[in-house]
């Protein structure tokens, strides 16, 4: 398996479970990107769990150790047309996602995640793993 992926937060969270199958196709990917408003919702996670110091801790080293993409004028333009679009057809998603996905849009990356609404998304090249 190789390829271009940015991942959702579901998958991370995958991840540092060892789910098997995320870290081998993890391992085959050509290069793999985490959206900074997934690394933001993985410091939430970590502020609510049991173990706060702990996966602060993961989240920091994860956070250091990858290549991580920020929203900018063209992700925003991508989002304004996926919530339109969304809103068109009357199937919101979580604001969240629609980051995720205007950020994959945007540098024509292959979505990995586990939430099915990612499918509505016209254009959106979306696996789960």
């Amino acid at each position: 398996m190789n390829g271009r992926y940015v991942l959702d937060t579901n998958v991370v969270i995958a991840l540092f479970a060892n789910d098997v199958a995320v870290v081998e196709r993890i391992r085959g990917a050509d290069e793999v990107f985490v959206p900074s408003v997934v690394i933001g919702e993985l410091y939430y996670g970590a502020r609510r769990s049991g173990r706060v110091g702990a996966n602060l801790a993961r989240v920091n080293e994860f956070a250091t150790e990858s290549t991580v993409l920020s929203c900018d004028v063209g992700s925003a333009q991508r989002y304004g047309e996926i919530k339109d679009e969304l809103r068109k057809k009357g199937r919101p998603i979580p604001e969240n996602d629609i980051w995720v996905a205007a950020l994959a849009l945007q540098h024509d990356l292959t979505l990995v995640s586990r939430d099915e609404h990612f499918s509505q998304i016209p254009g959106l090249r979306a696996e789960a793993w």
